[in-house]
């Protein structure tokens, strides 16, 4: 069994996750079966329903906090009327406002809150109990009541000082106290005194063999756990990032990225690391040869993978430009929404579609509202894209640091040309200066007006100057090495060697 370790994952995931449910498509084709272990809380949202909103299996996934008990991760089958019938012999009214509703009692301001998974359906994902206007608990429901949290007032606040979780017949399972940053896991059996060890813990009850392989994606605050307790499992690390500081390195010292220092310091632990470009591999054996003086096992495998080159069934839409990311501050989504508000004056029917979901769509919005640019630069939130590349003829990125870069191998495999930044590791990996697209140059502090133009100028010159068919041509070309056969190749390789 091969385990794959992440912390969390949302409605608007990273790119770790993607490369995840990349990673469990190659599994499955080539047979060898997989599990992905998520160790965060997530009290807002169930998780099955995010892991199976970017192609998971709900037989693929291990939540830390249902392993100890007989739930596992599913669909909230918890109706309202299930939760009325535990309210026999108590006057109530019942009032509902889409995906809130509320269940008021007698007394002095008591009630439940009632969070509905939609607003069409009647399934309860969690509860909040109010008693005279004071938060005391909340109730988490799958198919039956998961955890529960205890809340007291504190400092004028609602405190979460206790978590009990149960098992389906509603026996408890295990318990967490919580004291402020301290938290502890009562077992029958074990007092754990931190999350970390209760991730250790989890650990050592796979009962793990040499037959088993455990991946992490993301260490921090569990590496150490995981590794103490992997037996005689093999451990890989996939880097999903850059791994080093480059302001902060000189001929004498390194600064690794504190994700991976951990895991670069229990290099003879580590079975392999991954890296998803042939550059980032080359650049960190010299880094561990040099400064480390070890030679680890590392390994370049595409984090995606295409099932197939994907070709236009209609005509791509002249001089329409895609970009999808996370829209987050980093992304820097917003230059280029500059960038095309200038090209339009000059290229009337330019067009930026924006596909994504985060934290700095509010503010993108104003941009574009700011700019007059509402008809022809749009927010399309999230959708699958694997059949909308093809609509447009070019791909823009304001990415200044990336990996790998899943949307730029699936923008060349619709045949798109990529602009973006000289940066490490994806615009390098994915465009051929002059052959499918720009690099355009970045540093740190480069003056607004001189980045804002070379974006422009490349752009005019793709739509204006370039044979947009032959650079398609050469996109499409590129994109073969990434197809699935290939990466599966890869991955089969590895298992089979380690």
């Amino acid at each position: 069994m091969i385990y794959n370790y992440n912390l969390g994952i949302g409605w608007a995931s990273s790119g770790v996750e993607y490369a995840q449910s990349y990673r469990a498509k190659v599994l499955r084709n080539i047979n060898m079966p997989a599990k992905f272990i998520f160790t965060d809380m997530f009290p807002k949202d169930n998780l099955i329903d995010m892991t199976r909103n970017i192609g998971f299996k709900d037989d693929e996934i291990i939540w830390l906090y249902t392993f100890f008990t007989d739930y596992q991760p599913e669909d909230v089958t918890y109706t309202i009327t299930d939760l009325k019938n535990t309210l026999e012999g108590q006057k109530f009214n019942y009032e509902r406002d889409g995906k809130i509703g509320k269940i008021l009692f007698e007394g002095e301001n008591d009630f439940y809150r009632v969070y509905f998974v939609n607003t069409d359906s009647d399934y309860v994902h969690r509860v909040e109990m109010v008693s005279r206007g004071k938060l005391v608990r909340k109730d988490y429901f799958m198919s039956g009541r998961v955890f529960s949290e205890y809340y007291a007032p504190l400092d004028g606040k609602a405190h979460m000082y206790h978590r009990r979780f149960f098992n389906r017949d509603g026996s408890l399972a295990y318990e967490e106290i919580n004291d402020d940053e301290n938290v502890m896991y009562k077992f029958p059996d074990r007092l754990i005194c931190s999350k970390e060890e209760l991730v250790g813990y989890m650990t050592e009850r796979l009962n793990l063999t040499g037959d088993d392989i455990v991946i992490i994606d993301r260490t921090t605050g569990q590496g150490q756990a995981i590794l103490e307790n992997v037996g005689q499992a093999k451990v890989g690390i996939v880097i999903h990032a850059d791994h080093f500081s480059e302001g902060a390195t000189d001929d004498d010292y390194i600064l690794w990225n504190n994700y991976y220092e951990y895991s670069f310091a229990m290099n003879k632990y580590i079975s392999f690391y991954v890296t998803a470009t042939e550059d980032q591999r080359q650049l960190l054996l010299k880094q561990f040869d040099k400064y480390m003086g070890v030679k680890p096992n590392v390994v370049t495998i595409p984090v995606g993978a295409l099932p197939r080159l994907m070709e236009p069934t209609t005509p791509r839409k002249p001089h329409s430009l895609i970009t999808a990311s996370r829209l987050a501050t980093e992304k820097h989504v917003d230059w280029l929404i500059d960038a095309v508000a200038e090209v339009h004056k000059e290229i009337p029917d330019v067009t930026l579609d924006i596909y994504g979901k985060g934290g700095a769509q509010k503010l993108l919005e104003e941009k574009i509202e700011a700019a007059g640019a509402k008809s022809y630069i749009r927010l399309m939130g999230q959708h699958d894209l694997t059949e909308v590349y093809t609509k447009y003829e070019a791909y823009l990125s304001g990415s200044t640091s990336e990996g790998f870069g899943l949307t730029l191998m699936e923008a060349i495999g619709s045949g798109l040309p990529i602009i973006g930044f000289d940066v490490r590791y994806g615009n390098k990996n994915f465009i051929d200066e002059g052959r499918n697209g720009y690099k355009l140059p970045y540093s740190i502090g480069m003056e607004k007006s001189k980045r804002q133009k070379n974006i422009v100028d490349a752009i005019k010159k793709l739509f204006l100057q370039d044979d947009l068919e032959e650079m398609q041509k050469y996109s499409y070309e590129k994109a073969k090495k990434y197809l699935a056969s290939e990466v599966e190749a890869k991955w089969k390789k590895l298992i089979e060697t380690i």
